[in-house]
């Protein structure tokens, strides 16, 4: 089992910045796909950005251009930094962690709240 854990999410105003955190309970370098997904109530769980297994990242065409993916190896943890957020941007946000290991293992954190809101 990994256990993913996040921060960072809150309340902040139209235009503002968030930087989440997740940091995972086992090495990341070897799972080969990990990043952020995000929820609506009463809608499915959608992509936002991840790193891939050759680690190329991927963005969900809204978030293009004002969120960024990264990640440090050496903390198991992997960031998002979320710039010029907008009301459509509240959710609540998922670090997702999948590795291989004879057959596919999906592991997710509990989710933080972020809230665009003035």
């Amino acid at each position: 089992q990994v256990q993913l854990e996040e921060s960072g999410g809150g309340l902040v105003q139209p235009g503002g910045s968030l930087r989440l955190s997740c940091v995972a309970s086992a090495t990341i370098v070897s799972a080969f796909v990990i990043g952020w997904y995000r929820q609506v109530p009463g809608q499915p769980r959608e992509l936002v950005a991840i790193f891939t297994n050759d680690l190329n990242t991927e963005y969900s065409d809204s978030v293009k251009g004002r969120f960024t993916i990264s990640r440090d190896n050496a903390k198991n943890a992997v960031y998002l930094q979320m710039n010029s957020l907008k009301p459509e941007d509240t959710a609540v946000y998922f670090c997702n962690a999948r590795y291989y290991t004879g057959s596919v293992m999906d592991f997710w954190g509990q989710g933080t709240q972020v809230t665009v809101s003035s």
